[in-house]
């Protein structure tokens, strides 16, 4: 019998990918668009563990420049060989030209031995990679595994991953991460390891002010040889992430309106309407029966431009809700023109005259935007499309915060009462609206 030579199998197997393997790499699924388009850094610059005002706030000249003065070193440190993208340990993270606001992301990579990484989210750090095995770093959890929010406050959600997922050096590790507002859902080859996780702004720490709208995605570079490839993204619209907020954060609520009629509700129901599987708030506070102490409330509502509502937060029964229910949660199209003069106070989520909610997260007027708000005790806390724009505990208050004297809010300090939408005159559409009892 004739013996074949092991030689041109060994060249075979140490000759560059073949042209339709490289072709079959950086390939998007269906909806997707590649970041990386497998010949080189098209799409990027470099940028370190920067603050996004620095970057953000220019103008779009200065920039420009910004941008230009990184590409010296990212060609330095970044280079791509036979479709895939290496980086040599060292110089700026590469980072995206486009800003991006609710995705899901698809990454490829293959490390080496105490090699530390990860991958930044609207330029914020970061979804951790690093050695599984290195023994010094197990103090501050490599042990674990990647795929943590790493630079989450300790203890908090998300700050390791809930399974060690890594595959052995030489590898390649595969990335499925959704963000939408600030929550972060991250799956290492096929395992989920972080759940629908509020991830912490690292750059305002002690403001603790939400993560930006929108930002760059950075891969970043740490000290070791990485390489990655297959580097997607998808860009979700808000009918899309209300529906995933709803599936992966909400939990067991018990819904308290049927989307036919005002069963379960007092109130002027005469003055307001059900249409099309919705409550159409109008005018009077409208309230559920049943009294609640501590709960958390979720719903979908969209607002015409300039609208104006409220939700009564336990709330007696009669009289102004702002004034004698626990407070007046504000529903508010605030980016109308209208509207620009307002008290901090009366914007969008804020506890009407008592405590601001943080501005820029609702979606444009007449789109439906997704909202829990969760009353523990004389704490109140609302997340606004999976961002957390108002934390505040109304017996706790700076009177120099405040639109009125404290002693006009005579119902802060209440601990029961109804929950129910306060209308101001344009329709408000109110669906999905459920209660959890704590």
């Amino acid at each position: 019998m004739k013996t074949l030579s092991l030689l041109p199998l060994l060249a075979l197997l140490l000759s560059p990918l073949p042209l339709c393997a490289q072709e079959m790499l950086n390939v998007p699924p269906d909806g997707a668009t590649a970041l990386f388009n497998g010949t080189d850094l098209e799409g990027w610059w470099g940028l370190g563990t920067k603050h996004y005002k620095t970057y953000a706030e220019l103008s779009e000249e200065d920039f420009a420049k910004m941008r230009e003065g990184t590409l010296a070193d990212i060609n330095k440190h970044w280079s791509v060989k036979d479709g895939i993208l290496i980086n040599d340990g060292k110089g700026l993270y590469l980072t995206t030209d486009k800003m991006y606001g609710d995705f899901e992301l698809w990454v490829d990579y293959k490390t080496v031995p105490r090699a530390d990484s990860g991958i930044y989210l609207r330029g914020i750090p970061q979804v951790q990679i690093w050695d599984s095995t290195e023994e010094k770093k197990f103090g501050i959890g490599a042990d674990k595994g990647s795929g943590g929010l790493w630079n989450n406050p300790g203890g908090s959600a998300g700050k390791n991953p809930s399974v060690l997922a890594d595959k052995p050096f030489g590898e390649w590790n595969t990335f499925h991460i959704t963000m939408v507002g600030e929550r972060v859902s991250v799956e290492l080859n096929g395992k989920l390891v972080v759940d629908a996780a509020r991830m912490a702004n690292f750059f305002e720490k002690k403001t603790k002010a939400p993560i930006p709208k929108t930002g760059p995605i950075q891969l970043q570079t740490h000290g070791g040889e990485i390489s990655w490839r297959n580097v997607f993204i998808r860009e979700i619209d808000g009918d899309e992430a209300n529906e995933w907020l709803r599936e992966n954060v909400d939990g067991d609520y018990k819904s308290i309106f049927n989307g036919k009629d005002w069963t379960g509700w007092n109130g002027p129901t005469d003055k307001n309407e059900v249409k099309d599987g919705s409550i159409l708030a109008k005018a009077g506070t409208i309230y559920t029966e049943d009294e609640y102490e501590d709960f958390t409330v979720r719903f979908d509502f969209k607002v015409p431009p300039g609208g104006n509502n409220g939700l009564a937060i336990r709330y007696p029964g009669k009289g102004d809700t702002a004034y004698v229910g626990m407070c007046e949660l504000q529903v508010l199209d605030s980016a109308h023109k209208k509207y620009a003069g307002l008290h901090p106070a009366q914007h969008h989520a804020s506890a009407y005259g008592m405590a601001a909610a943080t501005r820029g997260f609702m979606r444009p007027a007449n789109e439906w935007n997704h909202q829990t708000v969760r009353v523990v005790g004389s704490t109140i806390q609302v997340e606004l499309n999976g961002v957390r724009i108002l934390d505040a505990d109304l017996n706790q208050l700076d009177p120099k915060t405040l639109m009125y004297p404290i002693e006009r809010f005579k119902g802060r300090t209440n601990t029961k009462g109804h929950f129910g939408f306060a209308g101001h005159g344009a329709p408000i559409h109110y669906r999905n609206v459920g209660i959890e009892q704590h």
